[in-house]
């Protein structure tokens, strides 16, 4: 990395907001985008988008060929990442994205670490508190009143978003350490071919109007540049840091939905949403 003259925290910390305020722009754009479009054609764009970039630099870095039991990860996360991407689509723009968005998260947080309780017995009393928490932020937020719109919660896309895309990290935590973009190629390559099969196969709609092609682009570029500044603050700084802070991707979601698309923020969903991100910011610290 080149010298800034800041300190390597410093610096963690920045792109850990920076990969916070990407993640829930990208969110937002791309449940935007499925209100405008057909939502294969969203996914196949922007996901392949995310490939090109990530295998273009993966060449630059001359990153090793991935092969073996890492090959096998990523290709397998790539299928848990074509359902838990998709159903946090669909919910976004289907439903309200002040109650999507943080439910996702809560589930993307709390089922890696609940999996690491199987596995390695009980965490620390963070996680155990990070989980109480979480499920009454999931329950707070998924009863929040109408707002009005006439659109449905979108819980059950929330839960099958956040489930799989856990499961997505547990995956990706198993990879070697050699590789940084190369995963990230064979994820969205994997992810396009998997949701081109689907169309080809359901003969489903999944042209764009022209309009959208811009939109779709700058989610898939803003997505990977955010996991980009989230792998290089992770490890340049503290992973703990590095996953608290990024996990507040979900406040920019909501803000972004409450300004541009006029979702009513009540008391009792501001509250939710606060919860959900103690309730990560505790499980990120207590596992990380």
């Amino acid at each position: 990395m080149p010298d800034t003259g800041l300190s390597p925290a410093l610096v963690a910390v920045v792109l850990a907001l920076a990969s916070a305020a990407l993640w829930g722009m990208s969110d937002f754009g791309g449940g935007l985008l499925g209100r405008r479009a057909p939502l294969l054609g969203v996914l196949i764009l922007t996901q392949a988008i995310g490939f090109v970039i990530a295998a273009g630099i993966t060449v630059l870095r001359a990153e090793p060929l991935m092969q073996g039991r890492d090959l096998l990860f990523a290709a397998g996360g790539s299928v848990l990442a074509s359902v838990g991407v998709g159903c946090l689509y669909r919910g976004l723009a289907v439903g309200r994205m002040g109650v999507v968005a943080p439910v996702a998260a809560v589930l993307t947080a709390v089922t890696p670490a609940l999996i690491g309780v199987v596995l390695q017995g009980l965490p620390s009393w963070l996680v155990i508190v990070g989980f109480g928490i979480a499920i009454v932020a999931v329950v707070v937020v998924s009863v929040v009143p109408d707002d009005g719109s006439g659109r449905p919660t979108g819980l059950p896309y929330a839960l099958v978003a956040g489930v799989s895309l856990g499961l997505l990290s547990v995956f990706f935590s198993r990879i070697s350490l050699d590789y940084v973009f190369a995963p990230l190629a064979v994820l969205r390559g994997g992810v396009v071919l998997i949701f081109m099969a689907v169309v080809l196969a359901g003969r489903m709609p999944w042209r764009m109007p022209r309009s959208t092609w811009p939109l779709a682009i700058a989610v898939g570029v803003v997505d990977l540049v955010g996991n980009a500044a989230f792998i290089t603050a992770s490890r340049t700084g503290d992973l703990a840091i590095a996953a608290v802070l990024s996990s507040l991707y979900p406040v920019v979601t909501v803000l972004l939905a409450a300004v541009l698309l006029r979702e009513r923020i009540t008391a009792s969903h501001a509250a939710g949403v606060a919860l959900a991100l103690v309730a990560i910011a505790l499980i990120a610290g207590g596992t990380a």
